[in-house]
């Protein structure tokens, strides 16, 4: 965690020196998952600042997918679907502070770890629209793959590594109650990589407490999700959770120990690149002292776009720069 005393939170005045209390939120103190990310569910765990939280979630499907041949069309509930732990209320968050979400560890969790991957009827980036497509869908089919930290068996010949992250994390929606499948300002499905490890996520708080939501882990994902279904799999995930005060931001923003990158979610794709684009800009003025059209400048040369998805509700992108660049 040494990158962090020169992060946003150690220049906005947040103390990484001091570990706060340790809990623990098992599948089994969880109790009921949900599906939709808003202020309504009663929490159940209140943490203060700089607090450590490890999260033993469940898979997107919820763990119905427990052979190949269970297909998903068959076992699976919709729209009950990527199911999320919390809410976490943080002591002392209000709306207009930012969230900082630390995620120091990803683990697979179960006896024999195994990811699943499928192929769904009309869905996925290559699928058509089941309102408009001539041909049938792509048959459907369930892959289970040998997950540890050592890689993924993704077949005898072809082991991938393990490049673990959290598909979907958030604050909940001031009013709204949105589907756990929708990314957007507060976060969600977005299914960057770059929420991995290592990294510190930035949310702007909506409602008193924050109401942290997470769920949706991944052995690793190639950019955009191609199919739909990454390799989904339970985990343990250890998050340092802690607040910002007098640092407002439009959505979500990411830093690492050698990029800053903001999100934007929306359709069509253009729209998601140019609100990761732009705030990335208005973060580089802000924050680091460029004017307007040098931060343009600068983003057109060095300025790096990731996909996160591109099969969800909504589209998520990741525009960011090296902080080499940011003197």
């Amino acid at each position: 965690m040494t990158w962090l005393t020169s992060s946003i939170m150690a220049r906005r005045g947040v103390s990484q020196s001091i570990e706060g209390e340790k809990h623990f939120l098992s599948e089994e103190t969880q109790g009921q998952f949900h599906y939709v990310y808003g202020p309504y569910a009663d929490p159940v765990m209140h943490i203060a600042p700089g607090d450590i939280v490890v999260v033993e979630t469940l898979d997107a499907f919820g763990g119905a997918v427990k052979t190949e041949n269970d297909l998903p069309s068959k076992v699976l509930n919709m729209p009950f679907v990527n199911p999320q732990n919390g809410p976490i209320t943080v002591k002392g968050a209000q709306k207009g502070d930012v969230l900082a979400v630390y995620i120091e560890s990803l683990l697979p969790r179960g006896a024999q770890p195994a990811g699943t991957t499928a192929l769904i009827p009309d869905f996925g980036g290559l699928a058509a629209s089941s309102l408009t497509h001539l041909n049938g869908p792509i048959a459907e089919r369930v892959k289970k793959m040998e997950v540890t930290p050592n890689g993924i068996k993704f077949s005898e010949q072809i082991t991938l590594p393990y490049e673990p992250f959290v598909g979907t994390m958030g604050v909940s929606p001031e009013i709204e109650a949105v589907s756990s499948l929708v990314p957007d300002y507060y976060g969600g499905n977005m299914d960057l990589p770059d929420v991995a490890p290592g990294s510190a996520i930035y949310f702007p708080v909506q409602r008193e407490g924050a109401y942290f939501f997470i769920g949706d882990c991944h052995g690793r994902q190639g950019d955009g999700e191609l199919c739909g279904v990454a390799v989904e799999i339970p985990a343990t995930v250890t998050l340092r959770i802690d607040l910002i005060k007098n640092w407002t931001i439009p959505g979500v923003r990411i830093e690492t120990e050698n990029f800053i990158m903001s999100v934007g979610s929306a359709r069509p794709m253009e729209d998601a690149a140019r609100m990761a684009y732009r705030d990335l800009v208005r973060w580089m003025v802000q924050d680091y002292g460029f004017a307007e059209d040098e931060a343009y400048f600068l983003a057109t040369q060095a300025g790096k776009m990731r996909v996160g998805n591109m099969v969800d509700p909504k589209y998520s992108l990741g525009a960011s720069m090296l902080k080499k660049y940011l003197v």
